[in-house]
Order: C-alpha cells, then sequence, then structure tokens
C-alpha cells in the first residue's frame, strides 16, 4: 500500500495525503471544507500566504480543536505554508512567518516553504533572486531553531536552485513542492530530492482537474480507468504520485471527493498499471502552474 506518512529528515512524520487549499477563499465554504477534511482522517493542512486564507483555515482549525465531539489537538494537524514571492529576503520572510502564525492561530508551524525561488518585481534573470532567496533561507533557519517552525522546506525549486543551496545552508531543506503528474513528470529532480533526504511533494496532480477530463486524449490513463472500474480518474493519479514517492495535497470540496481521495492509502496499482502511466512522460511536458526553471 502506498505510505500513509513521510519520514523527513529531521526525523518528523509528515503525512502523504494532504489538502490542497489553493483558490479557496470563501470563508463559508472553506471552513466547511476543513470539517469535512478533518472528519474525513485528512490531517495535514496546505495553505500559502499568497492564497489569502489562512486567517480562515485558523479559525476553522481553532474551532475544531475547541470542539469537544471531534476530540483534535494542535499536536494531531499538520499544517503547512509558505512564503510568497514579495516577501523574499531576511527581514521579508521573519516577518511573513509571524504574520502567518497570527493568521493561524497556532505557536508554531509544522511546515514552512519558500514558495516560489524568486522575488517580485525582479525580471527572471536578476541576480536579486539568489541574495533574496538566500536571505529568507537564512530567516527559516532561525526561526526553525526557534521552534517558530518545526520543519523547513522549498517549493517549486529546480535541481539548480536546490544544489545552490548547499552553498549556503547550513540546515538542508526538508521538502520541496512541485507541480507533479503524469505530464510533467520531473523524474531528475524527483530522484536528486530522493538522493538528498528532501521529500517530494506533488501539487496539482489532477493537472488542475484537466486530467479528469474523459476526453483529455490521454490514451495510457484511459486504458487504466477501464482496468480500474474501483478507482475514480482521480484515486488513479493520486495512486501515481504516491507509488511515485511523492505526497500529494489534493484540493476537494465535497464530502464524497474528500473520502475518496484520502482512501487512496487503502488502494495500489500494479508494477504494469504503473508502467503504462509512467509511458505519459514520453509526451512534451505540459505544466498547468508555475514553471520556475527560468528563474535565474
Amino acid at each position: 500500500m502506498p505510505p500513509r506518512i513521510m519520514p523527513l529528515a529531521n526525523g518528523l512524520l509528515m503525512p502523504s495525503v494532504g489538502l490542497g487549499t489553493w483558490q479557496h477563499r470563501d470563508p463559508v465554504v472553506l471552513k466547511q471544507v476543513v470539517f469535512r477534511a478533518l472528519d474525513a482522517g485528512y490531517r495535514l493542512i496546505d495553505t500559502a500566504s499568497a492564497y489569502r486564507n489562512e486567517a480562515i483555515i485558523g479559525e476553522a482549525l481553532a474551532m475544531a480543536f475547541n470542539d469537544k465531539a471531534r476530540l483534535l489537538k494542535r499536536e494531531d494537524v499538520w499544517i503547512t505554508s509558505k512564503l510568497a514571492p514579495k516577501q523574499q529576503g531576511y527581514k521579508g520572510a521573519t516577518a511573513a512567518v509571524l504574520e502567518s502564525l497570527k493568521s493561524l492561530q497556532v505557536d508554531y508551524i509544522d511546515l514552512y516553504l519558500i514558495h516560489w525561488p524568486g522575488a517580485s518585481g525582479r525580471e527572471p534573470e536578476s541576480h536579486e533572486h539568489r541574495a533574496l532567496r538566500e536571505g529568507s533561507w537564512k530567516a527559516l533557519e532561525d526561526l526553525y531553531r526557534l521552534k517558530k517552525v518545526r520543519a523547513i522546506g522549498v517549493s517549486n525549486y529546480t535541481r539548480r536552485h536546490l544544489e545552490e543551496m548547499r552553498e549556503y545552508a547550513e540546515i538542508g531543506p526538508m521538502v520541496n513542492q512541485c507541480e507533479f503528474h503524469p505530464l510533467a513528470q520531473q523524474a531528475e529532480l524527483l530522484q536528486y530530492c530522493r538522493d538528498n533526504d528532501i521529500v517530494f511533494t506533488a501539487y496539482a496532480s489532477l493537472g488542475e482537474a484537466a486530467l479528469l477530463a474523459d476526453d483529455s486524449g490521454i490514451e495510457q490513463l484511459n486504458d487504466i480507468c477501464c482496468r480500474r472500474p474501483d478507482l475514480t480518474r482521480a484515486q488513479i493519479l493520486l495512486l501515481w504520485g504516491l507509488q511515485r514517492g511523492a505526497a500529494v495535497i489534493p484540493k476537494a470540496t465535497s464530502a464524497q471527493h474528500l473520502q475518496e481521495n484520502i482512501a487512496v492509502v487503502d488502494s495500489r496499482l500494479s508494477a504494469d498499471e504503473m508502467s503504462i502511466l509512467d509511458d505519459i512522460g514520453k509526451r512534451p511536458e505540459k505544466r498547468f502552474c508555475w514553471n520556475p526553471t527560468t528563474v535565474a
């Protein structure tokens, strides 16, 4: 079966399936989604400063922790948040984490990531990106030592960005969160993270829903869907990511989809089915979100 937890380099155990919250900003809807997710067994909530929903999630979690019927404590839920590009630099990152702590109504954040290797307002080739992200990392290292964050990492970092960190990081990144699905398999980056004790987390596992369409034109995926009527198309994509070694953080709103997504840990794709899906990687890569390869 796919792993239920992902051990980080510092010994912490991160859930392998979490709730993604990008584009969720409606207070009523998002709170309901968080409650449904917690009741379905989710123990990882992924957010970011740039999502502008930390305060809503903070309110929902505070209500859940105070609800005696749920029997949930703060330490039961893994919270991931991220530094926005406009917050890059030592001072900006320090202030951002403190603001996230306030918005989320917690004393610590389980995992904090640099969301993007670049900084706002600079051309992609600007040399300022490196200096600013180095400053951001130094701030996260200090906040880690102060136990304001329990683990630190990056998001959308290429192998080049990760190798650069060896020159200044006293604490290595524990997680790299990137777009990852059969049309963007990033095999070299995945292997690099594996070789360097960096947990790889997939976002956009469903191709921003584009891969869920029956007419997506991906014959290999259609083939597996026909072979496995016991699994939804989304579950097949999530299982592929998990069995390739990545944690997954799919978005969902309905109770049914939330339950289906987390239930993947009780299923498995065969080696042959995995190979068929791997074969999709022979197509030209297609990203549905940010492409960090141009950031200096």
